[in-house]
Formats: structure tokens, C-alpha cells, sequence
């Protein structure tokens, strides 16, 4: 009852929530900032500036969804339902849209590592043991590297093209909202939204963490030590992603409002000290 005069859905649960996720949107721009300034203009390296991008893109995608889960909601009867659920349709759908990029961003950054460049190739004493010799055409490692990026860029753009019933959470054919639009439902979830959080999302928590793991498998010493990291940090980043999904479904709000925006400062924390290891130059 602290907001009532302010709010009318803001409770300080949503308080604690939106706080936790201020903060991790301002981590976002210290690391971007740091990895650009600190990392990429000194070495040069497009690892780093694909790993700086990855954070502006997902600082970006969570202040979207900040103003989809807290604020656009309070405006609430100062237009229409269906004006209403338009608008946060709008911020959901950037909000996702610049998250796929920042994992567009970071299959470019495994298209760095896992296919290198000729001179990177050459370097190796026994590269020709490592990788195949399909790997050392030029032409073949650029098609693979586009093909890494341009799949995450295509759902991001699906899911900023495809129709609203699609991705509509079905709380807005109730009170308050009662819009009355019908939704394509996959198990009682909308069909695009089952697609994005409960499919493709855990894919990229397992495909990316196993793509650092198989990395630190093929190096040793510091540089093992910060790919391994790198895929603790992420999985653990996914996670709080998907638990704030499977919160929000199963009726955990309290839970919700803590655990995954705790997941994802931890993540972030163990992000900074896996690139803290050394400039993979």
C-alpha cells in the first residue's frame, strides 16, 4: 500500500524487482564500456568488440522489459485495453528483439574463436592436427561465421514481425486488460512465447555453455580457467533468464521478484573474473 497513491500495481515486491534489475542494466554498461575501452581499443581484437556489444544489446533488451513489467502497466486507463495491450506488445517485442541480437553478438564471438582467422591458423604448430582442412579455405570459415550470427538475427526479427496472438501473454484477455483477442496457445502458453523461452532459450543455455567447455578442453592453463568460467557464468545467466519465465508461469511471484535477477548479477560477476583471466591475444 506504499505506492497507492503513486501506482496502482506497484508493490514492493515490484520495488525490489525493479531495483535488482536497475542495477544489472547498469552493470551492462560498465561491462560494455569496459570491454570496448579497456579490452578492444588496446588489442584490436573482434572478440572483444563482439563481447562489448553483446552487453549494450542486452542493457538495451532488459530496460525494454522493465517498462513492459512495471511502468506501461500503470497506464492503465488512461487509454484504451487493446491501445494498452499495443503498447506493451511494442516493448515486449524490442525487448526480445535486442536480447537475440546480444546473442546474435555472442555467436559472433564463438565464430571468432572456434573459426580463426588464416594468420590465427597459421600460428599453430599443429593446427593441421586440430582443424580440418575444409576449415582452412577462407571462403568456408567467413560462410560459417555469417551462418553462427544470422540465425539469432532471424528470430530476433520473427520476433519482431510476427503477429501479436503469437506472443500475447494470455493475462491480457482477463481483468484489467479483457482485450478478448484470441491467442494460438502451445500447453496453455502462447505459441511464440513457448517457442522463445521454454525452446530456444534453453538451447542457447546448453549449446553455449558446451561451446566455452569444448574451448577450454582444446586450451590449458589461464585460458582454460577463463572459458570454463565463461560457461559457468552463462549457464547460470540462462537460467535466470528461464526461471523468471517458469516463475511467472507456476505462480511463484515473491520467488520471481529475487532469485532470477540474483542469477543473473552472479552470472555477470563471474563473466567480469572468467575475462579478467587474460586478453586472449
Amino acid at each position: 500500500m506504499i505506492y497507492q497513491d503513486y501506482f496502482q500495481y506497484f508493490d514492493i515486491w515490484d520495488s525490489i524487482e525493479s531495483g535488482l534489475y536497475y542495477a544489472i542494466v547498469g552493470f551492462y554498461f560498465l561491462i560494455f564500456a569496459y570491454f570496448l575501452l579497456m579490452r578492444f581499443r588496446v588489442s584490436k581484437k573482434l572478440y572483444w568488440f563482439y563481447f562489448a556489444i553483446l552487453f549494450l544489446f542486452l542493457a538495451a533488451g532488459r530496460g525494454f522489459f522493465i517498462v513492459y513489467y512495471f511502468y506501461a502497466p500503470e497506464l492503465l486507463g488512461t487509454m484504451t485495453n487493446l491501445e494498452l495491450v499495443g503498447l506493451l506488445m511494442i516493448f515486449y517485442r524490442l525487448a526480445t528483439f535486442s536480447t537475440w541480437l546480444g546473442i546474435a553478438c555472442l555467436m559472433g564471438v564463438f565464430g571468432t574463436l572456434i573459426f580463426p582467422s588464416v594468420t590465427d591458423v597459421s600460428e599453430t604448430k599443429d593446427s593441421e592436427s586440430k582443424i580440418k582442412p575444409l576449415l582452412g579455405k577462407k571462403k568456408v570459415r567467413i560462410s560459417l561465421k555469417i551462418c553462427l550470427i544470422l540465425i539469432p538475427i532471424v528470430i530476433s526479427i520473427l520476433a519482431l514481425t510476427l503477429p501479436d496472438a503469437l506472443f500475447m501473454d494470455p493475462d491480457f484477455n482477463n481483468p484489467p486488460y479483457s482485450v478478448g483477442i484470441e491467442i494460438l496457445p502451445i500447453f496453455g502458453y502462447p505459441a511464440g512465447r513457448f517457442v522463445l523461452n521454454f525452446l530456444l532459450l534453453p538451447i542457447m543455455v546448453l549449446v553455449i555453455p558446451i561451446l566455452f567447455v569444448y574451448l577450454a578442453k582444446k586450451t590449458f592453463g589461464v585460458l582454460r580457467r577463463s572459458y570454463a568460467l565463461n560457461a559457468l557464468g552463462f549457464f547460470i545467466y540462462f537460467s535466470g533468464r528461464i526461471s523468471q519465465g517458469l516463475l511467472d508461469t507456476f505462480g511463484f511471484p515473491h520467488v520471481r521478484a529475487i532469485l532470477p535477477p540474483l542469477l543473473i548479477l552472479l552470472s555477470l560477476l563471474i563473466i567480469v573474473i572468467a575475462n579478467n583471466y587474460e586478453q586472449l591475444r
